[in-house]
């Protein structure tokens, strides 16, 4: 049973970890290599020492691994050892030339994060069903797998097994292209008019996101998968070149469109499998407070179930139109219960 575990590194997964871990009762010590860091991780954490923690958990990057490595082993000599890096194949290479033995170490991988770092940015919640990746060498021990299986199973995460190197090639392909894509199109709007940005919608907002991340850590985390993130990279650069040579083509910008929803629609839904297919009811509110509470309220009351939502609203208007997706037979419903009771409700659309 996980009591005691021992998180090197104070930055939003280690101390969204402890976060999670302390509301089962596990004791976790938080250290950091930066004081301020640590101290605050600890004041959210609970501030707990241990002495005997079954797991250790490098929570830093992974070109870090090998500074700190010797002394937490030393320390702590029967400890499991796991890291959260995005990288997988980089820290087996530094855990071969360490003292610490691969049975004891697990590389993994939380599929989750926020684009604003550090402790103060943690949530307990920050791996509830998302996937959380290990890919442990085969000397890897069944009880150190056991030992970190658990961990991820307290923290609500869906466990996956990989090979390091395939790990590594699909992270490519849907977390570090995604990154990079996005702090290209930021990077377009740097000397864009403001007046013009005045126009920004959501899916300029949606898809420039991820442009806030922290510097410093996706150029670790770039360079470190940079082979792999090569390959697909170039693939989307050849589709942009042909897209740029065929704009006189309007056939030829259809095709590269579909190509777009073809790919987006093999990404699973939020519960994995085949993605849903939602119905969009528009719904115009005043600019005022407790409008949405009034709404999902009213979703309540006729135990309606709101799958997401997206608002509209441009500077100095006074009203917004939210349009929220549902299932069909929900967005049937809703129309007509909000539209008997005086809410400025609009075609269903599909």
């Amino acid at each position: 049973m996980l009591t005691q575990v021992r998180i090197v590194g104070s930055g939003l997964i280690g101390t969204s970890i402890a976060l999670g871990l302390s509301a089962h009762g596990v004791r976790c010590q938080m250290i950091d290599s930066d004081p301020a860091a640590a101290q605050l991780a600890s004041a959210l954490t609970g501030g707990a020492s241990v002495d005997s923690p079954e797991l250790v958990i490098l929570a830093l990057p992974s070109y870090a691994i090998p500074q700190v490595i010797e002394e937490e082993f030393a320390l702590n000599p029967h400890s499991t050892f796991m890291d959260v890096g995005s990288v997988k194949c980089e820290p087996l290479l530094y855990i071969e030339k360490s003292s610490l033995p691969l049975e004891r170490f697990v590389p993994t991988h939380p599929m989750a994060g926020r684009e604003l770092g550090g402790a103060q940015s943690a949530r307990a919640d920050l791996f509830a069903t998302r996937s959380w990746v290990i890919t442990p060498s085969e000397a890897c021990s069944a009880e150190s797998i056991a030992i970190v299986t658990q961990l991820i199973g307290l923290l609500g995460a869906s466990l996956i097994h990989l090979p390091a190197d395939e790990h590594d090639r699909a992270v490519a392909a849907v977390s570090h292209l995604p990154q990079i894509t996005a702090s290209l199109l930021g990077q377009s709007l740097d000397m864009t008019p403001m007046e013009w940005l005045e126009l920004s919608g959501t899916g300029l907002r949606d898809t420039t996101r991820i442009a806030a991340s922290d510097p410093l850590l996706w150029s670790e985390i770039i360079f470190s998968n940079r082979a792999e993130i090569a390959k697909v990279a170039r693939k989307m650069h050849a589709a942009l070149g042909d897209l740029i040579a065929n704009l006189d083509d309007k056939s030829a910008i259809a095709a590269f469109i579909n190509r777009g929803r073809a790919g987006r629609a093999r990404i699973p839904g939020k519960h994995g499998g085949k993605a849903r297919e939602y119905t969009y009811l528009p719904i115009v509110i005043d600019d005022k407070p407790g409008q949405l509470a009034a709404i999902f309220n009213e979703c309540k009351s006729i135990s309606v179930n709101v799958e997401d939502l997206t608002i509209e609203h441009s500077p100095g208007q006074l009203s917004a139109l939210i349009t929220l997706a549902l299932s069909s037979s929900d967005a049937q419903s809703l129309s007509s219960h909000l539209s008997a009771i005086g809410w400025n409700v609009h075609p269903i659309l599909k």
